[in-house]
Order: structure tokens, then C-alpha cells, then sequence
């Protein structure tokens, strides 16, 4: 699908705002790579709370300090790409996409998830990566470059659920995980 001409890419001044906002916003935004697209229905916020990498600012975690609206990707367990949209322009923010529902691109996406199951194909932060071959030599760029969010779909707040973040330790309380319950659903 040619999202360029049927859906608004979104503006930089997007990703200006905390990271829990733009999290919840993202929920029905199409996120496309080279063709292959799915619309994101999972996130997950960090901004400079213990559990996130901008507690302390390292070389890895300068780009949720210093810019929003670029790909924060990173490596994970030895064996995953994460990717991250980097946000909020008055401390250090990211939202994580956790997971996508295929839209466009899914034999190229079967392909290189060597796998059939499409229910499987991106619903987890390392096989999103890997079905839409988003990898470190995308970190840092900025959205929209090689890597683009379109408006898609808007979630009444009853179709979205918060939840604590998985697989964190720390900063448990903070209830920064957002899905959507129905992506069928409008509002």
C-alpha cells in the first residue's frame, strides 16, 4: 500500500511529547520499512525512571537525552533487535514497539521469520524487528527516513489496556504498558 498518498506521515513535533502520551498515541499508527508495514497495537513507555536506559545517561542511551523522533534500536539477550521511537523534548524519553498487526509485506515477513503463522509473525518486540528487518544500522536515524509512522486508527480509551511493563524489575508500579484489546475496534 502506498501510505505516503493515503495516510499523513507523522511530524517531528509528535515525538516532542512524554513518552507515556506518545505511547498511547502510537496505538493504531502504521509503522512501514521498505514496503513491509503492520499497525502498532502494543507499546511500551520509559522515560528516566529506574527500569528505563536513560536512568543513567550512557553512549548507548544519549539518543533518548538528545533527540525525539528517531529509532533507538538496540540489541537484547544476545539474539533481538528492540525498537524504540526516541520522544519527549524536556528529558530523556522512548516508547518500545512491543507489537504489530500485519498489514502489508507479510510473504516477505513469513520469509524472514522462516515461518507460516501469521498470528506469530510480530507480536513481540524481536520479531517485529526481524520481520520488518529493522536492525542497528537503523538506530539513530530519524523517522521518516527509513523508517515511517503513518496515522492510521484511532482507539476509543475503552480498547486500550494498561498494564505494568514485561520484563523489568524496576519502577513496577509504573503502569506503562498500553495494547489494544480489540484492533477491530474504532472509536
Amino acid at each position: 500500500m502506498n501510505y505516503n498518498t493515503l495516510m499523513q506521515k507523522l511530524p517531528k513535533k509528535f515525538f516532542e511529547r512524554d513518552a507515556v502520551t506518545v505511547a498511547k498515541d502510537l496505538l493504531g499508527c502504521v509503522l512501514e520499512k521498505d514496503g513491509v508495514s503492520g499497525m502498532i497495537v502494543e507499546t511500551e513507555a520509559y522515560s528516566d525512571d529506574e527500569a528505563s536506559h536513560a536512568f543513567t545517561k550512557t553512549p548507548r542511551s544519549i539518543l533518548m537525552h538528545e533527540t525525539h523522533g528517531h529509532a533507538y534500536v538496540y540489541f537484547t539477550y544476545g539474539m533481538h533487535y528492540c525498537f524504540n521511537v526516541t520522544c519527549d523534548k524536556k528529558k530523556p524519553g522512548a516508547v518500545l514497539i512491543r507489537a504489530l498487526l500485519p498489514l502489508d509485506g507479510v510473504s516477505k515477513m513469513k520469509k524472514r521469520r522462516d515461518m507460516t503463522d501469521e498470528k506469530n509473525l510480530t507480536n513481540g518486540p524481536g520479531k517485529l524487528t526481524q520481520a520488518l528487518a529493522i536492525n542497528k544500522t537503523d538506530n539513530g536515524t530519524e523517522i521518516g527516513e527509513h523508517i515511517k509512522i503513518y496515522h492510521y486508527k484511532k482507539f476509543a480509551p475503552k480498547h486500550i489496556l494498561s498494564t505494568p511493563r514485561i520484563g523489568i524489575s524496576k519502577a513496577i508500579d509504573l503502569h506503562w504498558r498500553f495494547l489494544v484489546q480489540d484492533p477491530e475496534s474504532r472509536e
